[in-house]
């Protein structure tokens, strides 16, 4: 069976496109920084091998192994505030993972297919009327203009005749996880914490649509490309932080407003997203064929609250 080499391969989506994919009959290389030592950090079946992105260094064995690539790499947007540092962090983990990545596949012996590469619809700015699709120019914030770098960071592996699709993440919807824990937290106490008016719309995808469309873009020669990876059911902040309040406590929990100087207060720059409206069409990748196994939020929460 092919081979499947994945980049962050530990995180949320490599963890579950990993199952996935192993339930489909792929073999599966994780690149990571450290092999786990311990048995029980390790996924029966597949295999560790090493990279160093301040050295610039893979392990070769894994792309000459390699059918397809699955670069999922990157440090988290979300989990620390965006000082300086971090910023840089999070831009250099992205174009230095995709610069090492073309490195490699120029300089070793390989028979990739093709490279499917994560990236986000921060990609977009904000919208009010129709929804944003591919084509549509970056923003000139900080995720925009991190997004254009990754995206043109990978870009070179079609110079080298490998396909290459590109997939601009929304909101993630997993059990363990992505965004919903976060909004979790505050229900279970009894509140549903809607952040500032709550009127800013949320692109948003279940996890295991994901990992289908990660893939669809595998296996399907013809997906090649930017493909926005959203649901099409695009929902306002308040309408999900209500929706998983009702399916998590009934009617008992209190609606309320968390200011948006609050959040500007706590997050910093990062409160700038979390306050964005992005609207993202999934017209592209349905056009594909692919078929959602959770359309709307009230099927994904049914699935996952």
């Amino acid at each position: 069976m092919a081979t499947v080499l994945i980049t962050g391969g530990t995180g949320l989506i490599g963890t579950a496109l990993t199952s996935l994919l192993r339930d489909r009959g792929f073999d599966i290389i994780i690149l990571t920084r450290k092999i786990p030592g311990r048995k029980r950090d390790r996924v029966q079946g597949v295999q560790y091998m090493t990279w160093n992105l301040r050295r610039q260094i893979l392990d070769p064995r894994a792309i000459q192994q390699a059918d397809y690539i699955v670069h999922l790499a990157g440090a988290g947007v979300a989990e620390k505030r965006w000082t300086a540092k971090r910023k840089v962090e999070i831009r250099k983990s992205r174009v230095e993972s995709c610069q090492l990545l073309v490195k490699a596949l120029r300089d070793t012996s390989h028979h990739v297919k093709a490279v499917v590469s994560a990236s986000a619809i921060g990609w977009y700015g904000q919208n009010a009327a129709a929804p944003f699709v591919e084509s549509d120019p970056p923003d000139a914030g900080f995720l925009g203009e991190t997004c254009r770098l990754w995206e043109a960071s990978i870009q070179p592996v079609t110079e080298m005749n490998i396909r290459l699709t590109i997939l601009r993440t929304g909101i993630v919807l997993a059990r363990t996880g992505g965004a919903l824990p976060a909004f979790k937290k505050p229900v279970r106490l009894g509140i549903a914490a809607i952040l500032g008016n709550g009127s800013q719309m949320i692109s948003w995808i279940h996890i295991a649509d994901l990992c289908r469309i990660y893939l669809d873009a595998i296996i399907n020669e013809n997906i090649s490309g930017v493909f926005n990876a959203v649901a099409p059911d695009p929902v306002s902040n308040k309408t999900l932080t209500l929706a998983l309040a009702k399916k998590m406590k009934g009617d008992f929990f209190i609606p309320l407003h968390v200011p948006s100087f609050f959040l500007k207060m706590l997050l910093g720059e990062m409160s700038i997203e979390v306050l964005k409206s992005a609207m993202v069409s999934a017209d592209k990748i349905r056009g594909t064929g692919f078929q959602f196994i959770y359309p709307s939020l009230e099927s994904a929460l049914g699935d996952l609250a």
